[in-house]
């Protein structure tokens, strides 16, 4: 079978052509990274640019499967006066642009690698995201993301080409950057953090159980034109998460037990309200679909894929 892979040289592409290395697959590697094909494994390409008028026909050519991950990514501190239209570009334009050159070249499956926050930025009342929900993105990044899966069900319907989509909630391990990365910089420092009695509940997913699902994916007759939630499977508080960190960096948590009422507050008045959301309110995903259909279980336990953060790639 022959792969082509879209954003081949970040957190999850390398990651996923790692796992694929070994595989009967021809995979081909797509990235906008020169050095990337320094350590590609597999036939390389550079697609400096992916929008709605990339040329992918000479890359399409005898390709089975295509594993999109190539994507305008969530920015944290966002300048632009519209950033929807720069999320449009790339996450909707672009992804549909090579989707319908896909499904002309004869690509039997198109992999979509989404987001939770299709579904939305917070579940309440215990009640977890579910792959049926009616989904409800708040932020650009996650509107980008679901116009994305809409016209891509609809090429799906329109060509025959099959389309698996998988939205994944935070995604960890040996390399991650952003929001996890600092988490784990504190939690090493041995500073002392004020967070020992969040009682929220996340569900997370360690990088090797997202691989373990896209490969699935790839060819599982089940997952054609199908939406699957993905995680570890089992979900953490916030205060948990720190604890175990702690554990697999093999250091002491410290950790002050202050209410999470008193941490909303203070976080709110310094204008910190999208902070006090992550760290204070719950998302939980529910896998049973993608467990179900897919026959599929997280491979890789919670703690272990925290003791893999601290791994060093390579």
């Amino acid at each position: 079978m022959r792969i082509l892979i879209t954003g081949a040289s970040g957190f999850v592409g390398r990651a996923l052509c790692t796992a694929l290395a070994d595989s009967a697959h021809k995979v081909v590697a797509c990235a906008r990274s020169k050095l990337f094909q320094e350590v590609a494994k597999h036939e390389y390409i550079l697609v400096p640019v992916v929008d709605g008028h990339t040329d992918w026909q000479m890359y399409l050519a005898e390709m089975d499967v295509v594993v999109h991950l190539a994507a305008r990514v969530h920015v944290m501190r966002e300048s632009l006066a519209n950033p929807l239209d720069a999320y449009r570009e790339t996450n909707v334009e672009g992804t549909l642009n090579l989707a319908r050159q896909a499904a002309l070249a004869g690509v039997k499956r198109f992999v979509f690698v989404s987001s939770i926050k299709v579904n939305g930025e917070q579940t309440v009342s215990e009640q977890p995201f579910t792959a049926n929900d009616i989904p409800a993105p708040e932020d650009a990044y996650g509107i980008s993301k679901f116009e994305a899966e809409q016209g891509l069900l609809a090429l799906a319907r329109e060509t025959g080409m099959e389309v698996v989509i998988i939205r994944p909630p935070l995604v960890y391990g040996s390399g991650v950057k952003g929001n996890f990365a600092s988490m784990m910089k504190l939690v090493t420092s041995g500073v002392p953090l004020p967070l020992g009695a969040i009682h929220n509940q996340r569900s997370l997913v360690a990088i090797d159980n997202l691989v373990s699902l896209i490969m699935t994916c790839i060819d599982h007759p089940a997952a054609a034109n199908q939406v699957f939630l993905v995680s570890d499977g089992e979900d953490l508080s916030t205060s948990d998460l720190l604890r175990r960190l702690a554990k697999a960096a093999g250091v002491s948590s410290r950790l002050i037990p202050i209410p999470a009422g008193v941490l909303n507050t203070g976080l709110t008045m310094l204008g910190k309200r999208m902070v006090a959301q992550r760290l204070l309110g719950s998302l939980q995903v529910d896998i049973s679909k993608t467990q179900e259909m897919l026959e599929w279980t997280p491979p890789v336990t919670v703690d272990e894929g925290l003791r893999r953060c601290f791994v060093a790639e390579g």
